[in-house]
């Protein structure tokens, strides 16, 4: 059994010009790569395993995150089933001046647990037994559209 605490993965990102579109805003597909990357670190981290991208439910950007912003993306295992593992996904645009952070957008991914192989292998059961997990865990499958 593996907590949801442990999955807990936190990374940041530099937006710079080369992420960039003609607005000065990081490009989508960019920030669905970073998200896409901390959320595979959080189901290997839940899983043992490599774990590879089967599934995005659905992809919310809701603004923008500008050139000298920080992506600030979290991820955590929040349910999980034979070899599949959900992973919700939140980015914020962090100004590192001032600590600030904004949502920018918030997507729900799943993965699946391969072994060396390269075939689908079971992943442990997901426990959530402290308050924050449990919170955690009811947003997530509230907010997934797929629970």
């Amino acid at each position: 059994m593996t907590d949801l605490i442990e999955t807990l993965v936190e990374n940041r990102e530099m937006v710079q010009p080369n992420h960039a579109n003609m607005l000065d805003t990081a490009h989508g597909g960019t920030v669905m790569k970073w998200m896409d990357e901390v959320g595979a670190m959080s189901a290997m981290l839940f899983a043992g395993e490599t774990c590879v991208t089967a599934r995005v439910n659905r992809m919310n950007f809701e603004r923008p995150i500008h050139v000298g912003d920080t992506a600030y993306i979290t991820a955590y295992v929040y349910d999980a089933g034979t070899s599949s593992v959900k992973v919700r996904l939140v980015a914020e645009r962090e100004d590192l001046r001032t600590r600030e952070r904004e949502m920018t957008t918030e997507s729900y991914f799943v993965y699946v647990a391969i072994d060396d192989e390269k075939n689908p292998t079971t992943v442990p059961e997901l426990t959530a037994d402290s308050e924050q997990e449990a919170a955690l865990r009811e947003a997530a499958l509230e907010g997934d559209g797929d629970s």
